[in-house]
């Protein structure tokens, strides 16, 4: 009996593309699921076998894209800051001025995040509590100095700016932190990251 010839790199790609994007679509269906599940009772309603069930797949196809719920919650918090840096290159700050433009990205983060208040304490406890190692700060570090120097400089990685962008974004979690607690409101936030933006970003 002849064998069969191989399959080419040609017809291998088709059927790696198909598959690759199935992968991505299930991974999204998770992300989607532990995300609903989060907004509506915290971490503690992301149990793995309940976000397995919402997404539609098995327990052990769940862990095998997560291997832990902080895993999980780590891949919420990078959803949301998608969500986040599309909203901002659809609708970029209007003012002209560096500390303004980088508060108003701030201020856009905590309502998006406040429309969903367990969520927004699930994502803030990930970054404080979880030893899985996030990007949440450098992300929100590039999108303060986007908003403040331009899309177009590329500043240096030991430019001192970058460290204060990101002590800003510091000043804005703890102040999330406050909200969450029922002691601040948004327009208090929004007056401290004034303050604090006008002192720390005043060179640029």
């Amino acid at each position: 009996m002849t064998a069969e010839p191989a399959a080419t790199s040609q017809e291998q790609a088709p059927e790696q593309g198909v598959r690759s994007r199935s992968q991505h679509q299930r991974r999204r269906r998770i992300v989607q699921a532990a995300a609903a599940l989060a907004s509506r009772g915290g971490v503690e309603a992301m149990q793995m076998r309940t976000v397995a069930e919402r997404a539609g797949v098995a327990l052990g196809t769940l862990y095998r894209y997560f291997p832990s719920k902080m895993d999980l919650v780590v891949a919420v918090v990078s959803e949301e800051l998608d969500l986040l840096e599309g909203s901002i290159d659809r609708r970029p700050p209007r003012t002209t001025d560096p500390p303004q433009r980088a508060v108003e990205v701030l201020m856009r983060a905590t309502r998006g995040l406040m429309r969903e208040p367990e969520l927004a304490e699930a994502l803030i406890r990930s970054l404080l509590l979880s030893d899985v190692k996030t990007n949440f700060g450098d992300r929100m570090s590039r999108l303060l100095l986007r908003a403040a120097v331009g899309p177009d400089h590329d500043l240096p990685a030991d430019d001192p700016r970058r460290v204060l962008v990101r002590a800003l974004g510091s000043v804005w979690t703890m102040e999330m932190i406050e909200m969450l607690r029922g002691h601040a409101t948004a327009d208090e936030i929004q007056a401290k990251l004034e303050i604090a933006a006008a002192r720390l970003l005043e060179d640029f």
